[in-house]
């Protein structure tokens, strides 16, 4: 009974808990408080009132007065002894009422009773009553579902106050010195009777019989002695009415289970279930089981062995063996299971939660290893958390498992390399793979008429586009594993769900959806979102969802759908989220930062154009370069010895007023060489010019379409180039007067079109505001360091 009441206050937190925003009031434990009576403060708000391990002895008719929104109240542990008939006149929604572990003494006067209609769960047991007469009170609880009882003796007619409630379930505890009188259950109408026993005590034969043939549902609990008697009794009695029959916590030996299994199994019986069973005397060799039942299901849960020296296959070979429609054995550490010796009936097959290897359903003949081919019938396959690694290797232990239609092997550590093939039976249509080490390897490994996969928590960074048609797929799930964009559906093109909540999803792209035509439900929920342009077609196909205007529906929007990143939007929903529509808009981009950009460059050119700002850079640009190459080619002075003039000026008669009345007086810092001055008589033209030629730094010609037409001036243009190879190539400067195209200069003036093409010269600008940079230019063009002796008189 300990434990009943173990879990019913646990319950009772656990409900406390879920309430746990509630008002503190709701909730009292007064537990362990070292009471005597009821406290008279009790908030009248209160509805779980826990009064358990105190030392109450009495309940009053004024104690729970005020506190009529009680719906639990626990009593268990205390000394009860009397209640006041009176005492549960105001707790009219009272549902849950413990009186377990006192010291109450007559069933037959439990007048409280009569105020208590709404009770759905009674706990009396574990209290002094000798007899298990029900008084009549018991006949109002209508509502009554759970009632747990204990008396020493129970005679017929003990139950008939209750032949009229309908209960899910009743707990009977079988107390020292029991005694019972045949059929005093048929009164009792519950889908399930619980018969707990002493663990000193045997079974009671006409209890048990009674039990099986009156209720549907039958567990047995706390047998540890008396095992013939039960199999005696299943042994007589063939068709019983009890369709499921349990047996939990208990201790056997290992003839005594399966002679227990063997003769439920000749039972009309459909449902068999023994948990937290301890197996003693495990056998050395075989033990025989029974080929046909009308038994469905065969279910264990938490055995344990407390042998040492046994055969294992002795065990599964029993166990594999049992001829039914279902076989579960659960939570048990079972490392192996064979495979039947004949072909099986079973249908339904569970070995979760144990530790089996890959090694199973196979048998090795003269060191080979034989296939299991005698579960065939096998439609379902539930290998759910074992040591199962080879995800090529168990397709080989159930490839002749021709009826397979669902494997679940998930919770194990499976992987797969890819480099061997696969054998799987050929009509598996549903594999639940989830919490393994399997990568994108895994889906050339797949049965290709496969309908729904479960890949959830595994190591999938991408599904191939070069996988198999899976043409009969219509579900993947793909939780919790490392994707970064949705699939292609290229491999499933019947895929209607696709699940990829908690991956790597930055910026899903729509457009690979286009790829699944049947897709109708989509869940990428909790993704490191970035919220940036990327993702706005998402971000509209999740309003467009919410609104039922897309045919896809996406799961968990808009709560699961966050931000991640910029960090200004972080923990934003995506649907909350700002991206505006010029920042992912290419044309609207473009066009608003261009139409500026264009519009100033228009002006600035105008304005260029507009105040001659090309010529002013072009004569800025010849000035630094001038100044430039002055300061890089500075010639020693003792170099240029003989040189007397900075430039020698060569230009045509018609042009004399402009070089006298313009150029000579704007450089007059400079010694400038020309024929009218410096031209010695009695000497040839030539001489003369050759002679001022080399006397000067440089030779300044000043251009036009006289110039041209001058055959001195060619003369003139002749010897400064000869000059120039020797004093370098600024040693030549132009100066355009006029315009002269290149088709006005004659050939012989090659030399002439050659300079013009490669060097820049200057031209003379006709506005008076530009001028004076002109003459600055050509001023730094001319200046140089020569020697500061004056000029002598020509020789002869």
């Amino acid at each position: 009974m300990w434990y009943i009441t173990v879990l019913f206050c646990a319950v009772s937190m656990l409900v406390k808990l879920h309430h746990g925003a509630s008002s503190s009031d709701q909730f009292v434990d007064l537990s362990n408080k070292n009471l005597s009576f009821v406290p008279r403060d009790l908030p009248h708000t209160v509805e779980y009132l826990d009064l358990s391990c105190n030392h109450i002895r009495q309940l009053h008719g004024g104690d729970f007065r005020d506190t009529t929104q009680l719906k639990f109240l626990n009593m268990s542990w205390n000394i009860l002894e009397t209640i006041d008939p009176e005492a549960f006149m105001n707790t009219l929604l009272l549902q849950k009422l413990d009186l377990s572990h006192n010291k109450l003494t007559n069933l037959e006067d439990q007048k409280y009773l009569q105020h208590t209609g709404n009770l759905l769960v009674l706990h009396l047991d574990q209290n002094q009553f000798i007899n298990m007469t029900l008084g009549e009170e018991f006949r109002g609880l209508k509502n009554l579902e759970r009632l747990t009882i204990e008396a020493k003796q129970i005679r017929r007619d003990d139950f008939m106050h209750i032949s009229e409630l309908k209960l899910v379930e009743m707990f009977l505890y079988v107390g020292q010195e029991f005694d019972y009188e045949d059929k005093s259950l048929q009164d009792v109408q519950s889908e399930k009777l619980e018969i707990s026993f002493l663990k000193t005590q045997q079974i009671h034969h006409d209890l048990v019989s009674d039990a099986l043939s009156f209720f549907h549902r039958v567990e047995l609990t706390n047998v540890t002695q008396g095992f013939q008697i039960l199999n005696d009794i299943l042994s007589a009695t063939k068709q019983i009415y009890t369709t499921s029959l349990y047996l939990s916590n208990f201790v056997i030996k290992w003839k005594d289970f399966t002679n227990y299994v063997n003769a439920v199994l000749q039972t009309s019986t459909l449902h068999v279930t023994f948990s937290d069973v301890a197996l003693t005397d495990l056998p050395q060799s075989d033990t025989p089981v029974i080929n046909v039942s009308n038994v469905r299901t065969m279910s264990g849960r938490r055995a344990e062995v407390r042998s040492v020296f046994f055969s294992q296959d002795a065990v599964y070979n029993f166990l594999i063996n049992i001829p039914v429609l279902k076989l579960e054995i659960v939570e048990t550490s079972i490392i192996h299971m064979t495979c039947p010796k004949s072909p099986s009936p079973i249908q339904h097959l569970n070995f979760s939660y144990c530790a089996l290897s890959d090694s199973i359903f196979y048998r090795v003949v003269d060191e080979k290893i034989i296939e299991c081919k005698n579960l065939r019938n096998v439609k379902t396959l539930n290998l759910v958390d074992n040591n199962l690694k080879n995800f090529q290797i168990i397709s080989k232990r159930i490839q002749y498992m021709i009826s397979l239609e669902k494997l679940d092997v998930s919770q194990n550590s499976l992987v797969y390399d890819g480099f061997e093939e696969c054998l799987w039976s050929p009509n598996i249509t549903t594999m639940i793979l989830s919490s393994n080490s399997l990568t994108e390897n895994v889906f050339n490994c797949m049965p290709k008429h496969i309908k729904i996969i479960d890949l959830e928590n595994n190591q999938v960074s991408v599904v191939p586009s070069t996988v198999i048609k899976f043409q009969n797929l219509v579900s993947i799930n793909l939780n919790s594993n490392r994707l970064r964009d949705l699939p292609v559906c290229k491999g499933f093109p019947m895929l209607n769900t696709l699940l990829l909540k908690s991956n790597s999803l930055h910026a899903p792209s729509v457009q690979k959806l286009e790829s699944c035509p049947l897709l109708n439900i989509l869940d990428i929920s909790h993704n490191p979102f970035t919220c940036i342009c990327s993702l706005r077609q998402f971000r509209n196909l999740g309003m467009k969802s919410e609104r039922n205007g897309t045919k896809v529906n996406i799961l968990n929007w808009p709560s699961g759908y966050y931000c991640l990143y910029p960090e200004k939007l972080r923990n934003t929903t995506l649907r909350d989220a700002s991206i505006p529509e010029i920042s992912c808009n290419t044309g609207l981009l473009a066009a608003t930062i261009l139409c500026p950009a264009i519009f100033t460059i228009i002006a600035i050119v105008v304005a260029c154009h507009h105040f001659d700002v090309p010529w002013y850079m072009g004569m800025i640009l010849q000035w630094t370069r001038a100044k430039h190459r002055a300061r890089r080619q500075n010639i020693p002075i003792e170099d240029l010895v003989g040189v007397e003039f900075h430039a020698f000026a060569s230009f045509s008669q018609h042009n004399a007023e402009w070089v006298h009345n313009s150029m000579l007086p704007n450089l007059s810092e400079l010694r400038i060489c020309h024929h009218e001055k410096h031209f010695m008589p009695g000497r040839t033209i030539i001489d003369n010019i050759m002679n001022c030629v080399q006397k000067s730094r440089r030779s300044v010609f000043v251009l036009s379409a006289h110039f041209v037409k001058s055959e001195w001036c060619h003369y003139e243009l002749y010897f400064a180039t000869h000059q120039r190879q020797a004093r370098g190539p600024d040693s030549v400067v132009l100066v355009l007067l006029e315009p002269l195209p290149e088709y006005l200069i004659p050939s012989k003036y090659h030399q002439l079109k050659s300079m013009m093409r490669r060097h820049t010269y200057l031209e003379w600008p006709q506005e008076k505001a530009k001028q004076r940079l002109f003459w600055a230019n050509l001023r730094a063009a001319l200046q140089s360091n020569i020697p500061s002796a004056p000029a002598t008189e020509l020789e002869e």
